[in-house]
């Protein structure tokens, strides 16, 4: 086997993997588009609350992928327009079985909320129906437990019962899709999309950062954010749209950010973090890029990938070893909170093993 160093990697060893992941990736993205398109157009006629996915032939906002066989696809609610934020806090005494608690629910931490029909200008009276609400509020299980259903009908529905199969024991909706390339496993997640307000937990961009740009920032921040039903009580933040336009406006300049995050994926699943449901995502490395741009605003920083890949593993290192990413527009929010301690200590190992010797072995 020959040895390469980091800056010799991109241009032999990265080029053809990171082009075969991507001829794979979209071979893959095509066929789940399919299915999804499939299956939401027939649950938004079973129920006017949803809507289909639309079919895209270039990128879907859609769908995200967290790895080869793992992706997030995000089902745009209906009927719930005007958005804003709760005007008064109260607390919550009930359960999801209807019954009364003796102290009140939690409140929410980090990238969560509550979400109330009142904060809608205009909600379609769907929205008010027992099976959602409880006490104004559209409570994220309940939505589950109504998505679930119109999951499992629309996959009998449209005779996908051999290619599709509902994942059992998640709080979340989770399917399994046969492709041609390989399984994938699919959280559905329930969104309400809220164009146009950005969220007030989101207080980014933090003074006298000079990246991105203020105007990029005024741009990013119009595209509003999303709340994914992924839990019981609490909707989940998402910026998945304003981290894309983030991703798509990376090297202008003519940096090589994008390339060091293209490898450092590529490194991730063939060697740091292998396997169908590997402990880190695609998103968990786009983050600590935007911390590192951040960090390292100039070109300069980003003109010689070697250097500039080796800055961001050692970030990537110390966020691992720490179990401890913040989310990049919500800083209380740790992104690895709920990560098993043990599997990540494994991945700074490996890290360590690697920035020791920034070397990759090829066959």
């Amino acid at each position: 086997s020959e040895n390469l160093t980091a800056g010799e990697y991109c241009s032999c060893h990265s080029d053809c993997n990171v082009d075969l992941r991507r001829q794979r990736i979209s071979q893959t993205v095509e066929e789940v588009q399919k299915v999804i398109h499939q299956l939401t157009t027939e649950i938004s006629h079973q129920d006017v609350r949803f809507q289909a996915v639309p079919y895209s032939d270039t990128y879907n906002g859609n769908i995200k992928v967290l790895a080869p066989s793992q992706f997030l696809v995000t089902v745009p609610v209906k009927g719930l327009a005007g958005y804003r934020a709760a005007r008064e806090q109260r607390w919550r005494y009930y359960t999801l079985q209807g019954t009364r608690l003796p102290c009140p629910l939690p409140g929410p931490e980090g990238l969560q909320q509550w979400l109330e029909v009142e904060q809608f200008v205009k909600s379609l009276w769907q929205w008010h129906e027992a099976d959602v609400n409880i006490e104004g509020d559209i409570v994220p299980a309940k939505v589950l437990q109504v998505f679930r259903k119109l999951v499992e009908n629309a996959i009998r529905a449209c005779h996908l019962s051999g290619k599709v199969s509902m994942l059992a024991n998640r709080s979340a909706v989770w399917v399994a899709v046969e492709t041609s390339v390989c399984q994938v496993e699919l959280e559905l997640a329930p969104t309400v999309e809220i164009p146009t307000t950005w969220s007030e937990k989101a207080r980014w961009p933090r003074c006298l950062k000079r990246w991105p740009s203020p105007e990029r920032v005024e741009c990013i921040k119009s595209f509003g954010f999303n709340l994914l039903a992924r839990s019981n009580y609490h909707w989940e933040l998402s910026f998945l749209q304003a981290e894309q336009v983030l991703l798509e406006q990376l090297d202008e300049d003519g940096g090589c950010r994008r390339r060091c995050l293209q490898v450092m994926r590529q490194m991730k699943e063939d060697v740091w973090c292998p396997g169908k449901r590997p402990i880190l995502s695609s998103h968990h490395l786009q983050t600590v890029l935007f911390w590192t741009c951040e960090k390292y605003p100039h070109f300069k920083d980003w003109q010689v990938f070697g250097k500039a890949f080796l800055r961001l593993v050692r970030k990537l290192h110390k966020c691992v070893s720490q179990h401890f990413l913040k989310h990049y527009f919500v800083r209380n929010s740790n992104l690895l909170r709920c990560a098993n301690s043990g599997e990540l200590d494994a991945v700074a190992q490996k890290l360590a093993f690697f920035l020791k010797n920034p070397q990759i072995s090829l066959p």
